[in-house]
């Protein structure tokens, strides 16, 4: 294993799911790489025309201050996880859309060797009908994942 791919979000165990990537990597003389997939960006930048009375979005436009404003912000997440390892080595990786298409996309374009993501709890209702971005992960993948599980 040469690259291990560390998939963390806004949630605060991903300090715990990015310390037990980063500890195996060394462990493997390995690369790191965090990767934060943020959410597609454009939904939030919609300037819709008037409905129901209500003149809040106008012009049909896109907000690209919005999505730079998001982006930016993402990055400065995943800059200041970087600082907890102390380490110039480890790289960061930042890709918009959904999350499971995000670090599957990034593991095969930087061709990582092992993915290392949390497993958050959801209610039983939820995974059933929205599913996990880890089961995605896993059911598509062609590289190993490494779990960390994370439990309330």
């Amino acid at each position: 294993m040469e690259k291990v791919l560390i998939a963390i979000d806004y949630h605060p165990n991903s300090e715990v799911v990015a310390t037990a990537g980063y500890d195996l990597a060394k462990r493997m003389s390995a690369e790191v790489c965090l990767l934060h997939v943020l959410a597609d960006v454009s939904h939030y930048g919609v300037n819709y025309s008037e409905f129901l009375g209500y003149p809040g979005y106008q012009n049909m436009g896109f907000d690209l201050g919005v999505s730079a404003q998001l982006q930016e912000m993402a990055q400065d997440y995943l800059k200041t996880a970087k600082k907890q390892f102390n380490d110039d080595k480890v790289s960061v990786a930042l890709e918009i859309g959904d999350s499971h298409r995000g670090i599957l996309k990034y593991a095969k374009e930087w061709g990582a060797d092992l993915i290392v993501m949390g497993t958050h709890s959801h209610s039983t209702l939820e995974k059933v009908l929205v599913g996990t971005v880890a089961s995605k992960v896993l059911e598509k993948t062609d590289v190993p994942v490494y779990m960390v599980p994370i439990k309330k």
